[in-house]
């Protein structure tokens, strides 16, 4: 124990099965915020009905990422995930770009989740006659988070579990009511059919979905802490796709059902918030007691989001501060708990000034801490997908390395084309999803464009004064 004040270069080993790194990852996807507070919003802006099929839809073309995602994860391991897949697929410079825009993506996912996280907490201890502002519950939360991520791994995974695992529970008993039950008015496949997925603005629906799955491609980032990462990793990140996809398919498709096709959009459009519809189902099908738990378990499923996003942007920091990009203080892990400690630091002192900084202008939690700042981060992150399923087809085709091209070429290029299409139209109704009005309208989304012109500058900074460095980049060597 005499060298525990010396800092590693490495993370905890073989300390996550297939199991933990799921959890991990699905938790970052928040099956009952998913369900409550972003279905709702998706059948009332978005395609109605259809969302169900939508839904099926972005589970396959999601399937289809996986295929060459997962297949680079066998030759690439590093925590760096996009990062790694981009600079050893199309280079260093690009690489650099990638890290910074992930560091800002999923920095803003983790930031703004704390204003949801606030505002929830705030009304559910309302109830119990313990009235505090939003930003109290925050500043809590962020310190929870503080000692979770500045720890081993595998703490951050035994507590995902538990709440990943009462948010399905509770989330399946409403599902299995309503199937039993027949719904209002019977079962049927309407929203399932191509006129319904097309109704309304299926293009917002379309991007609602795609947010719900933010989070299933962080399997990768936990590769250095897998048992077994050749098999680990792709199993998770297949499992991780297909329970988040038939998940929110089935409970989208049940959620109306339990309101019937023909009363879904009057009645969300009757609420003062499309969240409440969750529970109005939840008070008709399972009783109010049950209903009270799954408003305390919303309140946790975006804690576990939260931790989740936190371990995520504390390995990125980590892998640029090791790899030459950010300082070399930064890629160091603690010495007892092998966690990147100060990558976690870092993220809790950002979240502490950007919260404190809506604080003290007086914005809203959810319109704005939250709705802009995820918004920005699924931008971003959309971006960094369709850059990792270019670097896979460059990666490939320099060496096959015993992969078929199914993998390699067809699947990634879909993928790719499919999700940079996203990200231009993301970026170009940013404002119009976001409610963000004047120059912050283009201002938000650009700064993913500032993040990948400072990683690239980072990136050509370590090449003129360390080439070799700069040649690693990706590689994951110490």
């Amino acid at each position: 124990m005499s060298d525990m004040g010396a800092p590693s270069k490495a993370l905890r080993q073989n300390a996550l099965g297939v199991g933990a790194i799921t959890f991990m990852v699905v938790s970052a996807a928040a099956p009952l915020t998913g369900a409550g507070g972003g279905i709702p919003p998706s059948m009332l802006f978005g395609n109605g009905a259809g969302i169900a099929g939508s839904f099926a839809i972005v589970t396959l073309i999601l399937l289809a990422f996986s295929v060459g995602y997962v297949a680079m994860a066998r030759h690439v391991k590093n925590a760096g995930a996009f990062y790694a897949f981009t600079a050893q697929g199309l280079g260093g410079h690009l690489g650099g770009g990638a890290a910074m825009i992930a560091i800002l993506s999923y920095n803003a996912m983790q930031i703004g989740l704390m204003g949801l996280l606030g505002a929830v907490a705030s009304g559910t201890f309302a109830q119990w006659g313990l009235e505090l502002p939003w930003y109290v519950w925050t500043y809590i939360a962020i310190a929870l988070v503080a000692v979770f991520g500045y720890r081993q791994v595998d703490l951050s995974a035994k507590v995902l579990v538990v709440l990943v695992a009462l948010e399905f529970l509770i989330v399946i008993a409403l599902n299995l009511s309503i199937l039993v039950k027949g719904g209002a008015s019977g079962l049927n496949l309407q929203p399932f059919s191509w006129g319904q997925i097309m109704s309304g603005t299926p293009s917002i629906g379309f991007l609602f979905c795609f947010a719900g799955f933010i989070g299933f491609e962080a399997t990768t980032i936990y590769s250095e802490e897998a048992r077994n990462p050749s098999v680990t990793v792709p199993k998770a990140t297949y499992i991780s796709v297909l329970a988040i996809g038939i998940f929110y398919t089935i409970t989208s498709w049940l959620m109306t059902m339990g309101i019937g096709v023909e009363n879904l959009l009057p009645t969300l459009q009757g609420l003062p918030d499309p969240s409440a519809f969750l529970f109005i189902l939840g008070e008709t099908y399972i009783g109010a007691t049950l209903t009270q738990i799954m408003g305390i378990l919303f309140m946790t499923s975006i804690f576990a989001a939260v931790l989740a996003f936190h371990n995520a942007v504390a390995r990125y920091k980590f892998v640029a501060g090791r790899e030459g990009l950010l300082p070399d203080r930064v890629g160091t892990t603690h010495a007892q708990h092998l966690s990147p400690h100060v990558g976690s630091v870092i993220q809790t002192v950002l979240a502490l000034l950007v919260v404190t900084l809506f604080v003290a202008k007086g914005l809203d939690p959810v319109l704005n801490l939250f709705v802009w700042l995820s918004q920005l981060g699924t931008l971003g992150l959309l971006g960094l997908m369709a850059l990792a399923s270019f670097a896979v087809i460059a990666f490939f085709l320099k060496d096959a390395q015993g992969e078929n091209a199914m993998s390699t070429k067809l699947f990634p290029a879909v993928s790719g084309l499919i999700l940079g299409y996203l990200f231009v139209l993301i970026f170009r109704d940013f404002g119009a999803l976001t409610g963000a009005e004047g120059n912050l309208s283009w201002m938000l989304p650009s700064l993913v464009i500032v993040a990948g012109v400072v990683g690239i500058a980072l990136a050509a900074m370590l090449k003129s004064r360390d080439p070799g460095r700069f040649a690693e980049l990706g590689k994951g060597k110490l």
